[in-house]
């Protein structure tokens, strides 16, 4: 037998299963079944405007003791278009026929109906044609177990056009069909439809949405805001702004979120499709650095996948996503430019997502440089400001450097900004760019020391001996000890280091724990002259003016070595086991011998 002769079978599908498979796998939750008796009814008046634009638009939801009754006045079906149709698996109505008015659809995957099953153990629809008007009324009846019956009704079952859906609970499923959840859900799913939908007689709809009111005054139009943003996201925005980007086809608005968070939270933004609510977790809806808002739009040209709660990640999304970015944009410009203190309150909030829009937007940098924060050594200032103080702008790129230097950097004049905050450094660092003429240069420990004033020849060689004992103790830790003269006076020592030293650091660090060949490894990257951290000495210090003048080398060692772990405690530093050993025998060493004095003479 030739392949041609083969005859072909047909799949057969189990539809238990198939409803199984749509429950637990493709809906997040079986609330879904009424958003999609919702499109149905929608997409049936959308069609039946098509040909009869002045035709009736109405969608009435009745629900009592586990059942649960949709009607609409929409296209209606006939017998034909019952077999066609609902009892064939993934065929749409808005594949076949109508196909002019396909785009105003909300379904696309003809798999609506069937989502009914996850509650209801049997689905009734009774339907009259809007379009072939001598067809008689029929019915559709199916259960959960693949079987459905067709008949026709007299004429007087039902006399207008459409098409009512009765649903009957199946077992431990009546709560979703109670006239609270069902109310509740139409609430939630359709209240942006822009027909007359009813949960029995009360409106579910608001039409027009809040963004397209008209409102007595701007102070109005805020307050309407505000009060739809704590109705729907529960808090009260910081500012709100119209989301109009016709050419996207989206309406909408966006809520600032009135504190901080942090910028890897996703935002779980409201996305409808043509009314009917797509998603309210949508997280790809604007670019990552505009966290700071919670939107909700109605759009008519994004695709949602095929559950339909949430949005296809295609071209469209993308430059949807940018338009939208740029309007959070022009928001902030606007800020800027009519509403200064609105924009340092937002700031105050938010300045770390306008920081990480203006890593990669010089205009937004420029606009934002005098309102964005910086910590600098001359307290909180904006960029701006901060330039314009200091011929050289120098930056750290951690906060521990900062706070190692900032004191010291301070009192000797050095201007320096905290680079070690998410996004500082990269944007000290674009500053010359959007404020042509700013010098910018990253602080490091040769530019502190040659800010520190050197003591005089005389001085130093008459504490040569302190130097070399301060030195040699100094040497283990791979430190060397350097005397100046520096404010404040209250600061006895300055740990200074820099990158390549504290490579070496880790490196060493890394080595000492290594198994041999690790080690061996490492060892091998050691410089042939590995960088050294310095311990800067005070001279004008008294301290250190007092154990200059010690007689007694061990003492002087001693001394030296508490300084040194003052100095590293200062910095911040992350302590090497031979540090805090350091510490701790320098502690007991200077215990000791200030308990000397008042032992007995027997004790000694």
């Amino acid at each position: 037998m030739t392949a041609e002769e083969i005859p072909p079978h047909t799949f057969q599908v189990d539809l238990r299963g198939l409803v199984d498979l749509l429950s637990h796998h493709l809906y997040s939750s079986p609330r879904v079944y009424l958003r999609e008796l919702l499109q149905n009814a929608v997409d049936a008046l959308t069609a039946r405007r098509a040909v009869q634009p002045d035709a009736p638009a109405t969608v009435r939801l009745h629900a009592s003791a586990g059942a649960l009754r949709v009607e609409d006045s929409g296209i209606g079906l006939t017998e034909a278009d019952l077999h066609s149709l609902l009892a064939t698996i993934g065929r749409s109505s808005k594949r076949d026929g109508l196909e002019s008015a396909r785009a105003e659809f909300l379904g696309q995957f003809g798999i609506g109906l069937l989502a009914c099953f996850v509650v209801a153990e049997e689905i009734r629809v009774v339907s009259r044609s809007a379009v072939d008007t001598s067809a008689p009324p029929v019915e559709w009846r199916a259960r959960d177990d693949g079987s459905y019956t067709v008949r026709t009704l007299p004429a007087e079952a039902r006399t207008e056009a459409g098409t009512t859906v009765y649903l009957t609970a199946r077992a431990g499923a009546a709560e979703w069909l109670a006239p609270g959840r069902v109310r509740e859900l139409a609430r939630h799913f359709g209240s942006l439809l822009p027909y007359d939908v009813r949960v029995g007689d009360e409106p579910i709809c608001e039409r027009p949405p809040v963004w397209d009111r008209r409102h007595p005054s701007p102070a109005a139009r805020r307050v309407a805001l505000a009060a739809h943003c704590h109705d729907t996201f529960g808090f009260s925005p910081l500012d709100s702004f119209e989301l109009d980007v016709p050419l996207a086809g989206v309406r909408g608005v966006a809520h600032v979120l009135p504190s901080a968070v942090s910028p890897a939270q996703r935002g779980a933004h409201r996305v409808h499709l043509k009314g009917m609510l797509l998603t309210d977790r949508s997280d790809e809806l604007l670019p990552d650095w505009a966290f700071f808002v919670r939107c909700v739009i109605d759009t008519d040209t994004l695709r949602p996948t095929a559950s339909r709660e949430s949005l296809y990640a295609d071209e469209t999304l993308e430059a949807v996503r940018e338009a939208l970015g740029t309007r959070v944009r022009d928001w902030l410009a606007q800020l800027a430019s009519d509403d200064q203190d609105r924009l340092a309150q937002f700031l105050a909030v938010h300045h770390l997502g306008v920081k990480s829009l203006a890593r990669h937007d010089t205009g937004m940098l420029r606009l934002m440089l005098p309102w964005l924060p910086f910590e600098t050594t001359d307290g909180q200032l904006s960029l701006e400001e901060f330039a314009r103080r200091h011929p050289v702008v120098h930056f750290t790129r951690t906060v521990e450097e900062f706070r190692q230097v900032a004191a010291i950097a301070s009192a000797q004049g050095v201007g320096v900004v905290n680079g070690g905050y998410t996004y500082d450094s990269d944007l000290v660092e674009k500053l010359p760019a959007a404020r042509p003429g700013t010098a910018v240069a990253e602080l490091d420990s040769d530019t502190v020391t040659a800010h520190l004033d050197d003591v005089g020849p005389d001085e130093e060689l008459a504490l040569a001996p302190f130097l070399a004992t301060a030195r040699a103790t100094l040497e283990p830790l791979g430190c060397d000890a350097v005397l100046r003269a520096f404010h404040p006076v209250t600061v006895p020592a300055l740990h200074l280091d820099d990158r390549a030293a504290r490579h070496e650091a880790a490196r060493a660090r890394e080595e000492d724990q290594a198994d041999s060949l690790w080690a061996g490894i490492l060892g091998s990257l050691r410089g042939g002259s590995p960088s050294r951290t310095r311990l800067i000495l005070n001279h004008l210090n008294p301290l250190v003016r007092r154990m200059a003048a010690l007689d007694d080398p061990q003492l002087t060692g001693t001394a030296v070595e508490a300084l040194y772990g003052q100095a590293l405690l200062r910095a911040q530093r992350p302590l090497r086991p031979a540090d805090s050993a350091l510490l701790n025998r320098t502690f007991l060493g200077l215990l000791d011998r200030a308990v000397q004095p008042n032992q007995p003479e027997e004790g000694r």
